[in-house]
């Protein structure tokens, strides 16, 4: 089997390869979405960067929530944190970067190997900043600072408050990895704001390569539809959206503003697909990463769907730069009554509440665990 446009990069049918594989020698970063102690102490983790051709991480509040909840790999860290008088946060954030140093010392030399650009892992800010500029800005500058870490991202949301922080975490030289994007359009604003950190950069003599990633979001939006459409339109709106939005990166990539600050020494932002995971049991397992496979993107997988992957030999098409047949599904659904650009922000102010609520919910996991631990002795 060949990929369309993909060079070399067949699948020889005396030795199948792993769909994993496949999709690394295409020149897309598979990431994993999930960080847990337990992966990292049973070396689960660098067995997926071994067999399942790994090159990087995500979490957020919800991945850690779960893993501290569902584990007592973190309780001697807890009790022990606790007798320093740490709060809540503190020691949430002390524990986050415990486990995000472990493994960026496990890509450190993916990170190195590629010159910086793949081997990353992720920590988010405070979702309870989402909607406040500035104090998004001191949290993404202390928390790059306090990690020490060339290869962190420090997760922003691509809200409208995120925007501005954004900016001026690039220019003060903080990677970011933009999260909670769910359209071209909030793609482009958010890649603009990019831009224009690094041209300050440049016009302040700084180096410009800062690196950063867009992550949009895709399978929710399946999920906002579900039984609003015709079964004909069925798990098509996602894809279509993230069509739009890779045509919408290719040109980007290919403009005279972002050549401009290539030739003086900038990298290009990388488009990462999040959200990934197949929700719709009918679907195929790895229904998102067959329809988003692309060189020079990411995506970042639940663990279900990176085994699911590493279970396939095969992959499909590479998507088009064009965006394809996107208009068409789009129009399809408008057709139908989904207005596309209002559920853009709709979701975008959901995954803002949603993330509002896992944080909650983890400090409220951390104080509930830290009294047991005092009871306990």
């Amino acid at each position: 089997m060949r990929f369309r446009g993909a060079g070399n990069y067949a699948q020889k049918k005396e030795s199948p390869t792993k769909a994993t594989q496949l999709l690394h020698n295409l020149g897309q970063s598979i990431w994993l979405d999930n960080i847990t102690r337990d992966l990292l102490d049973s070396g689960t983790l660098q067995r997926y960067i071994n067999e399942f051709s790994v090159t990087g991480l995500t979490s957020n509040p919800t991945i850690f929530d779960h893993a501290i909840k569902n584990s007592t790999s973190y309780d001697a860290a807890i009790r022990q944190k606790l007798q320093e008088g740490k709060s809540e946060e503190e020691l949430f954030f002390e524990l986050a970067l415990d486990d995000l140093s472990r493994a960026a010392a496990m890509f450190r030399q993916i990170h190195e190997q590629t010159n910086g650009l793949d081997g990353w892992v992720s920590l988010e800010v405070s979702p309870l900043l989402a909607h406040d500029t500035a104090s998004t800005l001191a949290a993404a500058k202390t928390l790059h600072s306090r990690a020490g870490l060339t290869n962190l991202f420090i997760k922003i949301p691509g809200t409208k408050e995120g925007l501005p922080a954004i900016e001026e975490a690039i220019f003060a030289g903080v990677p970011v990895n933009i999260t909670l994007l769910f359209s071209s359009e909030q793609y482009l604003a958010a890649a603009g704001v990019v831009l224009k950190g690094i041209e300050r950069r440049i016009a302040a003599g700084l180096r410009p390569d800062v690196d950063s990633v867009a992550s949009v979001f895709i399978s929710r939006w399946d999920v906002s539809v579900a039984n609003k459409v015709p079964e004909a339109l069925r798990d098509q709106l996602g894809i279509a959206v993230a069509e739009r939005t890779y045509k919408a990166y290719r040109k980007l990539l290919g403009s005279s503003s972002w050549q401009r600050v290539y030739n003086a020494g900038a990298r290009p932002q990388r488009l990462l697909w999040a959200s990934t995971g197949t929700k719709d049991p009918k679907a195929s397992d790895i229904l998102y990463v067959k329809a988003l496979a692309a060189p020079f993107t990411v995506n970042t997988m639940p663990e279900e769907t990176l085994k699911a992957l590493g279970g396939h030999n095969e992959l499909g098409t590479i998507l088009p730069a064009d965006g394809g047949d996107c208009e068409e599904v789009l129009a399809q659904f408008r057709k139908s009554g989904i207005d596309v650009d209002a559920l853009a922000a709709q979701l975008q102010d959901e995954g803002a509440t949603s993330f509002i609520k896992s944080w909650k919910d983890l400090m409220a996991v951390i104080s509930s665990k830290s009294d047991l631990l005092k009871k306990a002795g």
